[in-house]
């Protein structure tokens, strides 16, 4: 099992991460779910690293589809959606380079590892509109200079694609830093006790099971 104190913190971090997805309260792409994602996958244990993250992340992704639809915009279209799925196999891809680390690793380390996700989700959800164009923009044809639009200046009428890449490392950078400050704190408060039962164990290698025989006699 992997170091955090009970449910309680992971619930937490969850309620704060769904307040701040409230319509204008952060700046356009500047936003928590990037380092959740993956700080998820480096704190929480087991199947409570992918499931919790997520479907509390498609909660808030309904209620603020439902609040758009109210609006008039039209947010239930099938390329709208298959771009949506794109975003949360994004939000996998961050889950599982969380993984990757440990709880144990230094705030450097996990810092960089949240900018790197960052990066990741950037070029996965980019691509993914290039290649979808959910909203149509005629700027994304189907070439090389097409994608590299979607990269940099993006569609006419919207801040440019790299200033939201630069709101996205940005978030990433302070919300993996507070994450991963929180929890290193929470564990140093901990009892040697507890922190032993925090740890996972390391998985047995084949070598290690069968022994040689020489050790046996």
């Amino acid at each position: 099992m992997r170091v955090v104190k009970g449910k309680l913190l992971p619930i937490l971090l969850m309620l704060v991460f769904a307040l701040s997805r409230i319509p204008g309260l952060l700046p356009t792409n500047f936003s928590a779910v990037y380092a959740l994602m993956f700080c998820a996958g480096v704190f929480f244990s087991g199947a409570l690293a992918w499931w919790l993250p997520l479907v509390t992340l498609l909660a808030t992704d309904i209620g603020l589809n439902c609040y758009y639809q109210s609006l008039g915009f039209d947010v239930w279209t099938r390329s709208k959606i298959i771009y949506l799925v794109c975003n949360y196999g994004a939000y996998v891809v961050l889950i599982w380079l969380g993984r990757r680390f440990k709880p144990q690793s230094s705030f450097a380390a996990l810092l960089g590892g949240g900018i790197l996700g960052a990066l990741l989700f950037y070029l996965i959800t980019n691509t993914a509109s290039w290649l979808f164009n959910p909203f149509g923009n005629p700027e994304y044809t189907r070439d090389f200079i097409g994608w590299l639009k979607a990269l940099t200046i993006g569609t006419v009428g919207w801040p440019q694609t790299w200033e939201f890449f630069r709101n996205t490392l940005l978030s990433s950078g302070l919300f993996t830093g507070l994450f991963v400050g929180a929890m290193k704190l929470t564990a140093d408060a901990e009892s040697p006790q507890e922190k032993e039962a925090g740890v996972r164990e390391p998985e047995a290698t084949p070598e290690a099971e069968a022994e040689p025989e020489e050790a046996k006699t």
